[in-house]
């Protein structure tokens, strides 16, 4: 059995104490409100939401898949880069897993939010409906229509440690291109090298259709992407550098 390093166990348990203190509290309540990834433009969004979404899950299943991750493809990274670079590479990719999730919320949102502007409304009666789900009767079913588009965007919320450990997979991936690989629900060994890269394109087919192939239809598909894209540029530029002054330890 493979032994669990220290800061992928360390990882481990304070994803857990949170999840035992969102099952305490509620989900719905305090820590979904103070600690998830909130749209920027939404009032509920603070700055620390950027960080501490990534030790909040929506499950037992979300974070027992998180974990198992984290404990297997975890451990032989670090133990290969020590904790520093791990780290480095699992917040970036918890950043990167943002940005493009989000990058793709605006990209969805800003179109009809600027059309509504233009239209005469105010940007606090837009916010004050898109918070409250309610529209008023004086719209037009244009106007109507943009608010329904945007308000999934609006009051999107992320929580999970997926985009950090598809970094951290990534970084497995090129460490071990030859390791071989299978999905619970596709018993069949492949190759990291083709494993990995096809996980993605199945995350970014998703993202872009909607269509989920493995996971729930409400993931974050985008920040799986943006989380192994991170890890994978910090890798190579890592195994480029890996003989000159710029590696970083």
């Amino acid at each position: 059995m493979m032994r669990i390093t220290d800061t992928v166990k360390h990882l481990i348990i304070i994803n857990v104490i949170v999840f035992v203190g969102m099952l305490t509290i509620g989900r719905n309540g305090m820590f979904d409100s103070l600690f998830a990834m909130h749209f920027p433009n939404n009032k509920a969004f603070e700055p620390w939401q950027v960080v501490t979404h990534m030790f909040m899950h929506a499950n037992f299943m979300h974070i027992g898949f998180n974990m198992l991750a984290l404990w297997m493809f975890g451990s032989p990274v670090e133990q290969v880069l020590g904790s520093k670079r791990f780290l480095f590479i699992y917040f970036s990719a918890g950043l990167g897993a943002v940005a493009l999730q989000t990058g793709y919320y605006y990209w969805q949102y800003l179109p009809d939010y600027n059309a509504l502007l233009n239209s005469g409304l105010t940007a606090e009666s837009i916010k004050s409906m898109l918070t409250s789900g309610q529209t008023s009767g004086a719209l037009s079913q244009l106007q109507v229509d943009q608010l329904r588009h945007i308000f999934p965007f609006y009051n999107a919320v992320m929580v999970g440690a997926s985009g950090c450990i598809m970094g951290i997979l990534a970084a497995f991936g090129m460490m071990n291109p030859e390791a071989r690989l299978m999905m619970i629900f596709l018993p069949i060994p492949i190759k990291a090298k083709y494993f990995i890269p096809g996980i993605i394109i199945l995350d970014l087919i998703s993202g872009l259709t909607g269509k989920s192939f493995f996971s729930p239809s409400n993931t974050a598909f985008f920040a799986h992407v943006g989380g192994a894209l991170i890890g994978f540029i910090i890798m190579w530029y890592w195994k480029k550098n890996q003989f000159n002054n710029k590696r970083w330890y």
